[in-house]
């Protein structure tokens, strides 16, 4: 029966990566993608929360804690992977720069692929990550549906507007059957975790990610919320692939066990962010699109 949830589980996360990159590429022109981006200032801000800041954290947080080697692991390990395909989704909710969400999420997806072989073995001894192994799965998983999406929208405006709603249902559907078998499968690790400081951990992670990115995502809502969120909103995917090439399994089950608990911080304070952006009318950061 596990195995069989198992599979589920691996599916819906197919089905809500593909579905989601689809949707947003055909809700979106490639002009909408790249203009935010030539915010130079808000885009060195989310590397530097991304790749300095958030590293630097999770150590420090595994020194004071005296976190076990295995946290230990999947706590850097997440720390140094960004890009994560459910950002634009969690953006969504927060009411957000969508477009900004997208283009800065396909970023720090290249950034990471470059950078994680060159700092994780710094921070971990032993460790050996192929790019390509991490490139191959966010390529195919993330980056051609896109462009596929994108493609669609500029030729096939039309039918781009009705394919889109049918593939931002199947996402919001593959991530509730994703929450629910992700809280089902890791139940059982959470309550095991209780006495290890791994939650409590975890928790202050995400948290301080989330400010840290907030407090430097300019002066505007609509991009503070990209930033904060796609700073919390860990890679879970890349993590996986080097976890699964170099440690045991304590130290997949931890980055799951995080993940989940992403999900039950995060899909809340983004829904608060999407109240607070609706209530009041704000001033745009200048070189960003609004939603």
């Amino acid at each position: 029966m596990s195995q069989i949830l198992i599979t589920l589980a691996q599916l819906s996360v197919l089905v809500f990566v593909v579905s989601s990159m689809l949707s947003m590429g055909l809700s979106l022109t490639m002009a909408q993608v790249i203009d935010p981006l030539k915010n130079r200032r808000l885009v060195i801000l989310a590397m530097a929360a991304n790749f300095v800041l958030v590293p630097a954290l999770a150590y420090i947080i595994t020194i004071i804690l005296g976190l076990n080697e295995p946290l230990s692991i999947g706590l850097i390990l997440l720390s140094t992977a960004a890009g994560a395909p459910f950002l634009p989704k969690l953006v969504e909710v927060a009411k957000g720069d969508l477009a900004f969400s997208v283009g800065l999420m396909v970023l720090m997806m290249v950034v990471t692929i470059i950078y994680l072989p060159l700092v994780l073995p710094l921070l971990l001894s032993g460790v050996q990550v192929n790019p390509w192994n991490i490139a191959q799965s966010l390529i195919i998983m993330m980056l051609v549906p896109l462009g596929v999406g994108l493609f669609i929208r500029a030729r096939y405006k039309e039918a781009a507007g009705n394919l889109q709603s049918i593939f931002a249902t199947a996402a919001n559907l593959g991530i509730i059957v994703l929450m629910v078998l992700g809280l089902v499968l890791n139940f059982s690790s959470m309550i095991a975790l209780v006495g290890s400081l791994g939650i409590i951990a975890a928790i202050l992670f995400l948290v301080l990610s989330l400010a840290i990115g907030y407090l430097l995502g300019g002066s505007s809502p609509g991009t503070k919320s990209v930033i904060g969120l796609g700073t919390a909103q860990r890679n879970i995917s890349a993590a996986l692939v080097v976890a699964a090439q170099n440690f045991g399994s304590d130290v997949i089950t931890y980055l799951m066990v995080v993940a989940i608990i992403g999900f039950v911080i995060l899909f809340p304070d983004a829904g608060e962010l999407g109240k607070r952006m609706k209530g009041g009318s704000y001033k745009e950061e200048p070189g960003t699109s609004p939603t």
